[in-house]
């Protein structure tokens, strides 16, 4: 603790690089002594840059000078350290110019390097250099003297008090001429004079500062650190010998760069501050919201030009201005801005709130979705779908279903709306789909899975200009949807967790879990759902249907006007080749709960669908035909004598298909056969799901136990690959079998979609691995034991545990020698060509963790095994 406390105060003297001086040769040494991490550690900690250090310590005297900054930055007090600071910033209003002086004055003069006017004053306490160049050479650095003479050496003195710069220089240049032949002179300004000015009033430091003598009042006002809060920056004075010699105001330096009450001050004057006039506050939509000060006959004019005039969205018709009413109360008003000589006039304590026009764009028709150019257009009367969509090619998207469209429509002032569907295609034919004012048109893709969007359009080798077309039009789509989702919400007034409810609710149901295309169903019709499901009153019902079964995109849909069975079936997309088309079942919910079931015939035949129209809250079933399967594919490889990928149909054996490939060849070995079953390899996948969290929930634990000086923890390298190496485990899906026994006839195993055989070829070895002194590979002999074995890898180590020694069948079965298992009921196991002898460790050399780290290589060290029929 002492230490740090140490590298505090060293790191103390670093900090203030932010501020006047910069850190000591003494200092930079203590810390270069530091390791170079600790010295990253701390400098990290209390806000140090490195660099900066390294660049103050090079710098040398004068470039150090040349580096103080004559006003500093005025400290901020109210800042507190602790938890007051973790408060979320809140941006206020500020008086408007109050920043520009504010800084910390300094007890100096500064050194202001400009150029010296001709029109500057000569007076005591002012340098000049002459240069005397010709017949001889010399400069002189001369000061005027308190009567007003400059003395040039070896000429006689002259008087310049009071002369102008470019006077003095004409001045010399005669005498030089006059009285000596043969040289000339060059004349400049050595040193300034330092006078002395009087700041007061509302100053942030008040007091007597010496400035130079081309010094103006703002000079004056940097000088003293700016403004204190409640000055007044419209009517500061210069006072002179007790008469007033110029006022400025800051405004018309600020707001209009007119700097003619910026005079030039002389030594004595007086710097008056007075305390800040009325004040309006201005803040919305406007280009500069402050706190503004007024003077009188000020008029609303002027108050725009101060805050810089209104944004282009800005609401002016009703301006909304609160003011003090005899200081008493308050009131409203709205002022119209759209009026060039408007009534208002500005008093103090007035505040203007400049509201937003209205996000929603009136009389217009919004395109949404897969379209070449979404976004607004303009309304009018007779306008039909059409005009709008005219080419199926070059104003939608490739994607777009032109089977499906909506357009969705307000029909009260209260923002209800209703639905209409419609076919692109049937719409361009008969030209007959009249858009209202304010609709909006959704065209949605033919896909509702991003995959499979990408992989259809991949198809159809997009150029480039249409690959960013396609960008375009997404970008475009999710910044309206997010403008319709808010006003959807606002309309609805609910909270966040209403709104997450709702989504929940209105979500098109998919069988799996899928990213959504930007243009899909699922994407779009969501904030349609919510809008339906808020309007939705008693006597009102829901105008949503659903359609569940065998259609492409099964899911709830906006329940249009007069919708009928087969337009709900191209909402859904359209039906899967397994629909059954003889019959299909409507579930009905009447207002007052009654359910019913309708059944619908012959969806093949429109005439026979259109005759019955859906109602709220349907739900529309589509049945698959009886004994529909999709096709099964099995995969034989290895020994097979034509292997390959076999379509099967459901309760067809093994047997069979492995008839249908020839058999196995002569050099197959059936015995070590291996099999894999996709479901079996999911099941396998969510155990190791649950293993990995186990594990971290185990190291978790361990690592609040363990004490420090433990040899037995794991370093977090070991537990970070451990948890890596677990995590990347692929799960085989293995299913042990007894392949003569199926060849035979005497097992029947029936195949499911994806299950995969391997048969090996001959096995002519025995594997020994874990606890051995040399894991290795050895040639079978009949006869031979499992101890002969385990003596030819080097005998075992001794941490294994002798008693738990068993052996992986080369079919997978696992057999535990001389003793009674779950694993298999054997007390003498035979070995044979292809087994795996396991030594596994003793667990009570080790803690857990070392054990799940110690099975997991066993794992892996089978499952690499496994892996190579992968190459059969």
């Amino acid at each position: 603790m002492h230490f740090r406390h140490f590298l505090a105060i060293v790191l103390w003297g670093f900090s203030a690089l932010a501020g006047a001086f910069t850190p000591t040769a003494q200092q930079l040494e203590q810390f270069k002594k530091l390791p170079k991490s600790q010295q990253e550690m701390l400098a990290k900690q209390y806000g140090i840059d490195l660099s900066r250090i390294g660049e103050a310590n090079k710098a040398g005297p004068q470039e150090q000078q040349l580096n103080k900054k004559s006003i500093l930055p005025r400290e901020d007090i109210s800042v507190e350290h602790g938890a007051d600071s973790l408060k979320p910033e809140e941006k206020e209003l500020k008086p408007f110019g109050y920043e520009l002086f504010a800084g910390e004055p300094t007890s100096f003069a500064p050194t202001e390097q400009l150029s010296v006017p001709s029109d500057y004053i000569i007076s005591n306490g002012d340098s000049v250099s002459v240069s005397l160049y010709g017949k001889e050479t010399a400069t002189h650095i001369i000061s005027i003297d308190r009567e007003g003479r400059l003395n040039i050496p070896n000429f006689s003195p002259i008087y310049v008090a009071g002369l102008t710069y470019g006077e003095l220089k004409e001045l010399i240049n005669e005498k030089i001429a006059t009285e000596a032949i043969g040289l000339k002179v060059f004349v400049s300004i050595s040193e300034l004079r330092s006078l002395r000015v009087l700041v007061v009033g509302e100053a942030h430091k008040p007091g007597s500062y010496a400035l130079s003598p081309l010094s103006t009042v703002t000079h004056a006002l940097f000088a003293s650190g700016g403004l204190s809060e409640i000055a007044s920056l419209r009517n500061i004075t210069v006072k002179r010998k007790g008469e007033v010699i110029a006022q400025l105001d800051l405004y018309n330096l600020l707001l209009k760069g007119d700097s003619s009450g910026d005079v030039t001050l002389q030594s004595g004057d007086v710097v008056f501050i007075p305390s800040v006039g009325s004040q309006v506050t201005v803040e919305g939509f406007v280009k500069r919201p402050a706190i503004f000060e007024l003077k009188d006959g000020e008029t609303a004019k002027s108050l725009v030009s101060m805050f810089g005039g209104f944004k282009e969205s800005a609401y002016l018709e009703k301006v909304e201005v609160r003011r003090v009413i005899e200081h008493s109360k308050k009131s409203v008003i709205s002022v119209d801005f759209t009026q060039n000589n408007t009534a208002y006039t500005p008093q103090g304590g007035d505040y203007l709130k400049v509201k937003s026009v209205s996000s929603e764009v009136l009389d217009s028709i919004t395109l949404i979705g897969a379209v070449s150019r979404p976004g607004y257009y303009e309304w009018k009367s007779g306008l039909t779908f059409d005009q709008l969509i005219s080419n199926t090619k070059t104003d939608l998207l490739p994607q777009a279903d032109l089977d499906y469209a909506l357009i969705v429509r307000e029909i009260s002032t209260t923002n209800e709306i209703e639905v209409l569907q419609f076919s692109i295609v049937d719409a361009l034919k008969a030209k007959n789909v009249r858009l209202a004012k304010n609709d909006k048109v959704f065209v949605f893709s033919r896909f509702n899975d991003l995959e499979k969007e990408e992989a259809a359009l991949k198809n159809l080798a997009l150029t480039e200009t249409e690959q960013e077309l396609q960008e375009k039009v997404k970008l475009w789509h999710l910044y309206e949807r997010r403008l319709f989702d808010q006003k959807v919400l606002f309309d609805m007034a609910l909270t966040d967790a209403l709104s997450d409810e709702r989504e929940d609710k209105v979500e098109i149901k998919v069988e799996e879990e899928i990213t959504p295309t930007a243009f899909g169903r699922e994407s779009l019709l969501a904030p349609i759902l919510a809008q339906l499901e808020y309007q939705a009153t008693v006597g009102n019902s829901k105008a949503t249907f659903e359609v569940n079964g065998q259609v492409r995109f099964p899911g709830i849909f906006p329940l249009a006007k007069g919708l009928d069975v087969n337009a709900a079936i191209t909402a859904a997309g359209g039906l899967l080749e397994s629909a059954y088309v003889d019959i299909a079942e409507i579930t009905r919910v009447s207002p007052s709960g009654d359910v019913s079931h309708i059944k619908v015939k012959d969806l093949d035949n429109k005439q026979s669908a259109d005759s019955l129209l859906l109602q709220g809250r349907d739900t529309l079933n589509i049945l698959m035909q009886p004994n529909w399967q999709e096709s099964y594919k099995v995969h034989l490889k290895g020994e097979v004598v034509f292997p390959g990928t076999y379509t099967i149909k459901r309760g067809d054996t093994l047997r069979e298909v492995l008839a249908r490939a020839g058999g196995i060849t002569e050099f197959a070995e059936p015995k070590a056969a291996i099999f894999t079953r996709e479901t079996i390899k999911e099941q396998e996948q969510t155990q190791l799901k649950r293993l990995s969290e186990e594990l971290r929930k185990d190291i978790a634990s361990k690592s609040f136990q363990k004490s420090i000086g433990s040899n037995t923890s794991l370093t977090y390298e070991e537990t970070n690959n451990l948890l890596k190496d677990l995590a990347s485990v692929e799960a085989l899906g293995r299913l042990v079998i007894d392949l003569p026994s199926i060849l035979q006839d005497r097992t029947v195993l029936s195949l499911q979609d994806g299950d995969t055989l391997y048969v090996p070829g001959l096995q002519d070895s025995i594997s020994i691995i874990g606890e051995v002194n040399y894991s290795s590979s050895h040639l079978f002999k009949k006869g031979t034991s499992i101890d002969d074995y385990i003596n030819l890898s080097g005998g075992m180590r001794d941490r294994a545990d002798e008693e738990k020694v068993y052996v992986i069948k080369a079919n997978g079965a696992v057999l535990i020698p001389n003793r009674s298992s779950w694993f298999a009921v054997n007390n003498t196991v035979q070995l044979e060509a292809g087994d795996t002898i396991v030594v596994p460790m003793d667990a009570s050399h080790m803690d857990s963790l070392t054990l799940w780290s110690t099975a997991t290589q066993i794992f892996y060290q089978l499952g690499v095994g496994v892996a190579a029929i992968s190459g059969i």
